[in-house]
């Protein structure tokens, strides 16, 4: 397809992944119900439920932050596919292993970790190979980045919902076995319809391997970051909103359910409707947000996409006023990664694209595994009200930095991308994944 003559297009290998991602996006919102439900029933205790969540994402946040080079290296479409047959062998032993009885708590821990450090390698490849393959295709690059974004929405909806009715119907450990599934699914739809695109296999030009050169292919990624304020500004702030919204999703809104709502169905509602609101809010973008100011725009809805919905599960024990808090916060999430993913490909150019990813993705997930623990304690410490109240408050105020921070004055159109003679020290030419918050 793309061997280096004339360049055919073609918009398969760009379905292909877009399938694969919302395979896969699917599987990993019924990981993120079935695996806090899974430890809440066979333990009765959150702060369990938080250590599971810090070893799944501490890999996480180690991955990303040395995995770069190396899916430059091993090719992107490899990674893709051995991330998610990894990820599909360590959820399928979960369930297997308990149902044989020889499911200990360390060896829960141990797959979550091994599922988190596999996850992440995969999620980059595929994600950096939108641009490229969005010009195989013919296509613009708003637009695959905004349907790459909404059929992860639609994946993440469905998925959440699914989830909520299989663990009442079925029960957490089959829910675990679909998601292995679906990571065999999409392993298969990158391999075979990724082939024959040059972007997503190895590099052949790349320098011999050693510790040195290796060294050097990782400082550039976080050189092109560091020497823009811009994306420093949008990684602090999305590392903050992503480490509370770990603990939101591990262990505050699954103990909220089982405490005072309807138990798993409703767990799975809500996040279903999160993810229904964070695709309409996609949509609406794409319609006619883009002709506001981005400033503005995202100024409001990341204030209105989190914080809320930590106060209403608070304040409230009924199902509908959190019903409706997530579905509109969800609507006003959908419209940030948008925004931040054409501002990132504005700024950033190709040849570092997974290095620079790496390094976007280290930052914004750094408090992950902390925001986890952090909610488990905090709830056995505290109680959920007070968890949820004190979490909120991070949140509020982490969102409030396009308010308060300069740096964001500069969102509003497309920045100088920074190259090898620019203010970083020798970066050959960079391009990145955006920065992604999980509330979006």
């Amino acid at each position: 397809m793309d061997g280096g003559g004339p360049v055919l297009r073609s918009r398969t290998p760009l379905a292909a992944v877009l399938a694969a991602n919302s395979i896969s996006t699917a599987g990993t919102s019924l990981t993120l119900i079935g695996v806090p439900w899974f430890v809440l029933e066979t333990t009765g205790s959150a702060g369990r439920a938080g250590v599971v969540a810090f070893c799944a994402t501490l890999p996480i946040v180690i991955a990303a932050l040395v995995g770069g080079p190396v899916i430059d290296r091993l090719g992107r479409r490899r990674v893709a596919v051995g991330s998610d047959a990894v990820c599909g062998a360590a959820v399928a032993a979960v369930p297997l292993l308990h149902h044989a009885g020889l499911l200990e708590f360390w060896m829960l821990c141990a797959l979550m970790a091994l599922n988190g450090l596999a996850h992440t390698p995969g999620n980059t490849a595929r994600y950096v190979l939108v641009p490229d393959l969005a010009a195989h295709a013919g296509i613009t690059l708003a637009r695959a980045a905004s349907l790459f974004d909404a059929v992860s929405r639609g994946a993440r909806m469905v998925g959440a919902a699914l989830a909520g009715v299989l663990i009442a119907v079925v029960g957490a450990e089959t829910v675990l076995l679909l998601d292995a599934a679906t990571f065999t699914l999409s392993a298969l739809l990158v391999a075979a319809g990724v082939r024959g695109v040059r972007a997503a296999e190895p590099r052949k030009a790349a320098a011999p391997v050693s510790l040195r050169t290796y060294g050097t292919e990782l400082r550039e990624g976080y050189a092109y970051l560091l020497g823009n304020r811009l994306l420093l500004a949008v990684v602090v702030m999305v590392m903050f909103m992503n480490g509370t919204d770990q603990g939101w999703n591990a262990v505050l809104l699954p103990v909220h359910a089982e405490a005072e709502l309807g138990g798993a169905t409703d767990l799975g509602l809500l996040t279903a409707l999160f993810g229904a609101g964070g695709l309409t809010g996609a949509l609406l973008y794409g319609a006619v947000g883009h002709r506001f100011s981005r400033r503005t725009v995202f100024s409001v809805c990341v204030v209105l996409c989190g914080a809320p919905r930590f106060a209403v599960a608070a304040l409230t024990g009924t199902t509908l006023p959190l019903a409706v808090t997530m579905a509109l916060g969800g609507v006003a999430g959908g419209m940030l990664n948008p925004i931040l993913t054409t501002m990132t490909y504005e700024r950033v150019p190709e040849e570092l694209r997974s290095r620079v990813s790496g390094a976007l993705t280290a930052g914004c997930e750094l408090a992950m595994p902390v925001g986890g623990l952090a909610a488990g304690l905090l709830v056995e410490s505290a109680g959920a009200t007070g968890a949820l109240l004190a979490m909120g408050g991070v949140y509020f105020l982490a969102t409030l930095s396009p308010l308060v921070f300069p740096a964001w004055r500069s969102m509003e159109g497309p920045g100088p991308q920074v190259s090898s003679s620019g203010p970083c020290p020798p970066v050959r030419g960079p391009a990145a994944r955006t920065p992604r918050s999980s509330a979006s």
